[in-house]
């Protein structure tokens, strides 16, 4: 009895005396900005199953027998800490290798990119910092095969996009922000751009090649993520100027607080104006403002709302003519050409997880966009036996449209093989209104300006009403079998359905019509990582995107019976890839991609012998290429980096007027882009850069050719039309002192005479130039507090 007694002291007593030999250790855990790090894992290396995690404030409190801990969180470099009785704060370092880079953008969730089994390139909050972009091109074409082309001697943010396609305006890239659309399916995504805050980016990802396994529709050529700034844990921001002697200047201001440890609240904007550039008709303004609220109710509960508003108007200078250019005479011809748009955006994100092997993020997005235009494309000079008359046509148009969109995902962690699942829907009901109406155009014919106009008011060539509702569901499945091995699986399948309502059905148009497309977008990939420094991946994917609203109904017609005949079909692309990934932390990081996108009814634009635009499906394309990201750090004050893409672009099967294309080249397709960087640093707080940005020779109409006259017997003569390729290289520097950060950048040192994008003009049988800057100068201030 007595042995039973002693064995049930000790019983209660060894477990207890245990505990009291354990001890208590506290501390905080930020990263190298002093910023608090939230959710970091503490995890004891002598009990794995003993640990906890940082809270809101970045603080933890652990009961330990050893005071040896694994302190880790995605993304940062993982730190074994002998703690101390004191509180211990911990210092993480972001990772810098690229197979630990996070990535957001291929499935709305973190990632390493180990784990992505597709091409991606990232602008982190240091780039963006050190690049001080007054325009989006300066930070997305740093990413290699990514070409954004606008002109900052005229283009007034306007722009043509290339990736893995010709330079163009086709709606063959996906805008995010923060994961979610800026604008709904077939309302010209391509304008998305202009409603962009870049004050609020934080980080920039461009997902390449289709994404629409995902994303959805026009996730072709590649998406484009913009991350915004989260607000801080204490009060602070920034205020700036910007000027050059292109005629711009620009203001900006930022501030951030949080309250109670809780809630966050960010607001950031610029007001932006040019006006005298070295383009005639170029001026433009923009204002641009964001809110931004985050409220951490708890470790398992967060709830975002974003409000961003956009007022914005320009002129639309067009393209100038050859003999313009070769003379270095910026003039426009045109005089009374304007885009005019306001944006509004609201987001509501709530994220809830409910355990460690579970999260699901609710989304509620509300749109009200109105651009108004007198496009410059649209205007069209009366000839007769190719002399002007002084007349001429065009058009003024409204499009306005509101959203409603719901999402909702779901991830799911598996306890074995690494393996999750996402899996998400999504319903986007957009009521649009769209009115386009005929002008006559009064021309000068010693100096080719369109000088002014008239409106035909009630003379339509549209007016319509348009529901546009997109629904979807998708799921992307991972797992990894062995430790080195990815294996991504994903599917989405899509519903399009626009309700066309013509408003003048006795004048124009076609009649009342409900059109419905449907897509199925799988995605198969693997990623097989050797070690943490070299990886590899393949996929293959297939992107979507329907015709627009307004360039369906306006190449649609009636037949004889009244029923609709539609002239254009969805595009459809089919991408196969192969890459890898090499990384020594600290000096070298490589990205290479080879793919092969193949496109059924690609949508292309071109002008008939009138002069007219003309939308038409292109049979079948494809587009094969190269891209090549490096960035080696030769001295520890000294880096260079090279992001450039090879690549064809070729019709393979193409007939237009029964004219056969196939196996020609697709105009506007430089094989060559490439942007390359040198920065040096000789002191801690000044940088310097330069940067060089080549471009290769392409052809401005099909296969080259194009009729440049006639003969004395009235004979079409063909020639060559092409465009050189250029080389232009730009210079900035930058230096901070205290709060203050100074900069200067010299753009096109060298007054390289050159355009953003040249196509063949038809009906004036030549060249028409959307021109570069010249060498210009660009200087800021900011004062950050």
């Amino acid at each position: 009895m007595k042995k039973i007694i002693v064995f049930l002291l000790l019983g209660i007593v060894l477990p207890y005396s245990k505990i009291m030999a354990q001890e208590v250790f506290r501390g905080k855990v930020v990263d190298v900005n002093k910023e608090v790090l939230v959710g970091v894992s503490i995890a004891s290396i002598e009990d794995s199953k003993k640990g906890t995690i940082t809270d809101l404030d970045g603080n933890f409190s652990i009961r330990l027998h050893h005071p040896e801990v694994l302190v880790s969180m995605l993304g940062y470099s993982s730190q074994k800490v002998v703690l101390n009785s004191k509180v211990n704060t911990i210092i993480l370092k972001e990772k810098d290798e690229s197979l630990t880079e996070v990535i957001i953008s291929a499935s709305r969730e973190a990632q390493q990119r180990k784990e992505v089994p597709a091409s991606i390139g990232t602008l982190s909050a240091k780039d963006i910092e050190e690049t001080k972009a007054f325009g989006i091109e300066q930070l997305v074409n740093q990413v290699s095969g990514v070409f954004m082309s606008t002109s900052k001697a005229s283009s007034n943010e306007q722009h043509f996009m290339a990736v893995r396609s010709p330079i163009s305006t086709r709606s063959l890239f996906l805008y995010v922000e923060d994961g979610l659309p800026i604008r709904p399916v077939a309302v010209f995504n391509h304008n998305a751009l202009l409603e962009m805050n870049n004050t609020t980016f934080k980080k920039v990802e461009v997902l390449k090649g289709p994404a629409s396994s995902i994303y959805g529709s026009e996730a072709v050529g590649g998406s484009f993520n913009f991350i915004t700034k989260d607000p801080k844990k204490e009060f602070g921001g920034s205020l700036g100027i910007q000027v050059n002697d292109l005629g711009i200047s620009r203001y900006e201001l930022e501030a951030s607080t949080t309250a109670n440890d809780k809630y966050g609240f960010y607001v950031g904007g610029h007001y932006i104006q040019r006006s005298n550039g070295p383009v005639g008709h170029s001026d433009y303004e923009k204002f641009a403002l964001t809110f931004k609220n985050v409220n951490e109710f708890s470790e398992t509960l967060q709830w975002t709302n974003t409000v961003s508003y956009i007022d914005y108007r320009s002129d639309m200078s067009g393209s100038i003519s050859e003999p313009n250019f070769l003379q270095g005479n910026y003039e426009s011809d045109q005089t009374f050409t304007e885009r005019e748009a306001k944006a509004l955006r609201f987001r509501s994100t709530l994220d809830k997880r409910w355990n460690d092997n579970n999260k699901t993020s609710f989304n509620f997005i509300y749109r009200n966009n109105i651009m108004n235009q007198i496009p410059s494309y649209r205007i069209r000079q009366n000839r007769n036996s190719g002399v002007l008359t002084g007349t001429g046509s065009g058009e003024i148009n409204s499009n306005q449209f509101r959203s409603y969109v719901g999402l909702i995902q779901h991830k799911l962690d598996f306890n074995f093989s690494d393996a999750s699942l996402v899996v998400g829907a999504t319903a986007d009901f957009s009521p649009q209104d769209y009115v386009a109406e005929t002008i006559d155009v009064t021309v000068n014919t010693a100096t080719r300006k369109n000088t002014d106009f008239v409106i035909n008011s009630g003379d339509f060539i549209l007016n319509y009403e348009a529901d546009i509702f997109n629904y979807a569901g998708y799921a992307q499945f991972e797992i990894s079998p062995i430790e080195a091995l990815k294996l991504t699986a994903a599917i989405r399948i899509d519903e399009f359905i626009y309700d066309y309502d013509n408003l003048i059905e006795s004048q124009a148009g076609v009649v009342d019509t409900k059109v419905d497309y449907n897509s199925v977008a799988p995605k198969f990939g693997f990623n097989y990582n050797v070690n943490e420094k070299l990886g590899f991946y393949g996929n293959y994917s297939r992107g979507f995107t329907p015709p627009q609203t307004s360039t369906l109904f306006r190449n649609s017609s009636n037949d004889d019976s009244g029923a609709t005949i539609f002239d254009l079909n969805p595009a459809k692309f089919n991408n196969y890839e192969i890459g890898g990934y090499f990384s020594i932390p600290s000096k070298l990081k490589v990205d290479l991609a080879v793919y092969r996108l193949d496109g059924i009814d690609r949508l292309i634009s071109i002008r008939n012998a009138a002069g007219d635009f003309q939308q038409l499906n292109a049979g079948e394309t494809r587009s094969e290429g190269i891209e090549l990201g490096l960035k080696y750090e030769i001295l520890d004050n000294l880096t260079i980096a090279y992001n450039g893409s090879y690549a064809t672009h070729k019709y393979i099967s193409f007939f237009d007027n029964n004219v056969d294309y196939s196996n020609t080249d697709m105009q506007t397709a430089p094989n060559y882009l490439a942007t390359s960087l040198l920065t040096y640093k000789p002191i801690k707080d000044l940088s310097l850069t330069l940067e060089h940005e080549q471009v290769g020779d392409y052809n401005t109409s099909f296969e080259g050719q194009a009729i440049i006259g006639t003969d004395a017997l009235g004979n079409d003569i063909l020639g060559t039309t092409t465009y050189d390729g250029h080389h232009v290289f730009n210079f900035r520097t930058n230096y901070r002192y205290g709060d203050f950060e100074i900069w200067g950048q010299a753009l096109n040192i060298f007054d390289e005479l050159y355009a953003v994008r040249a196509s063949y003009n038809v009906w004036r049988q030549e060249n028409s130039y959307s021109i570069g800057n010249p060498r210009a100068f660009h200087f800021g201030i900011k004062y950050n507090f």
